[in-house]
């Protein structure tokens, strides 16, 4: 059993595979499948591409939803019921401002006038169809895409008979089975006040991590810096990382995102605040 390792960006970030195998035609292959997915969704659900499949649906050119977006949005609409309404997609619909160079006055004069517009009750899917009940709100899938990216990753590995490996999106993670040695995979996590360091390390078997941090990226206005994880409301006190673990990438980006917004936030998964 030998140790194959692939790299390649995808959704502005990059991704590393960690694929043990006897076969480096098994392994070759199967990587060549996880990056042509990884693309795949990159192209289609890319909120900043105005060619993009999700861009049609924000721009009201297309309501037809196929079956992975339906499933998509459904799952959306369940996390934001499941994280008290923080996990949400419609977040999207005051994005555009933080980017405006706006005062920080205008920009909150701005959000509040938008407000009522955004939130997951606001859209509804019927009949595989995708309809707005304003004209003001739009969704952007980022938050969810890569994580979702990551756990197709999962199957298509299992399908290539792929039982040992590593997938590292930009930081999400999932651990596939055991290193052949029997060992569980050691994934470390960064100390948020020197990012250069691990403050600690946990052992992964079948199981993804996600860490949602707020001092990488971030927007500034004026002369306030902001998360780049974005809420309805200001976040106060809020942590500078944390980690889920959870059985899929999914699960653990929406919690890891939600629990930034509100620590307190109650779920029986395995995290790290930091």
């Amino acid at each position: 059993m030998k140790q194959y390792i692939y790299t390649f960006a995808a959704m502005s970030t990059d991704c590393e595979l960690i694929l043990f195998s006897k076969s480096k035609e098994r392994a070759d292959k199967a990587a060549k499948l996880v990056l042509e997915e990884a693309k795949r969704l990159e192209k289609k659900y890319n909120y900043f591409d105005e060619n993009s499949y999700l861009s049609q649906l924000n721009r009201r050119e297309n309501n037809l939803l196929d079956v992975e977006t339906k499933s998509l949005l459904e799952r959306a609409k369940k996390y934001y019921t499941k994280t008290e309404g923080i996990f949400d997609i419609t977040v999207a619909t005051f994005k555009p401002l933080y980017t405006q160079n706006l005062s920080e006055k205008v920009l909150k004069e701005k959000k509040e006038a938008l407000l009522p517009f955004v939130g997951c009750e606001h859209f509804s899917l019927k009949k595989g169809k995708l309809f707005f009940a304003n004209e003001a709100i739009m969704i952007d899938l980022g938050g969810f895409v890569k994580e979702y990216s990551v756990d197709r990753a999962v199957k298509i590995l299992q399908k290539e008979k792929i039982a040992s490996a590593l997938i590292n999106f930009g930081g999400d993670i999932y651990a596939l089975g055991k290193k052949p040695n029997g060992e569980k995979f050691r994934v470390g996590i960064k100390n948020p006040h020197n990012p250069s360091e691990h403050a600690t390390s946990v052992e992964l078997e079948d199981e993804a991590l996600t860490t949602s941090a707020s001092y990488e990226r971030n927007y500034q206005v004026g002369d306030k810096t902001y998360s780049h994880i974005l809420s309805k409301g200001e976040a106060d006190n809020q942590p500078l990382s944390v980690t889920v673990i959870s059985k899929n990438c999914v699960e653990s980006g929406v919690f890891s995102t939600a629990l930034m917004i509100n620590p307190y936030l109650k779920t029986s998964h395995q995290i790290i605040i930091l």
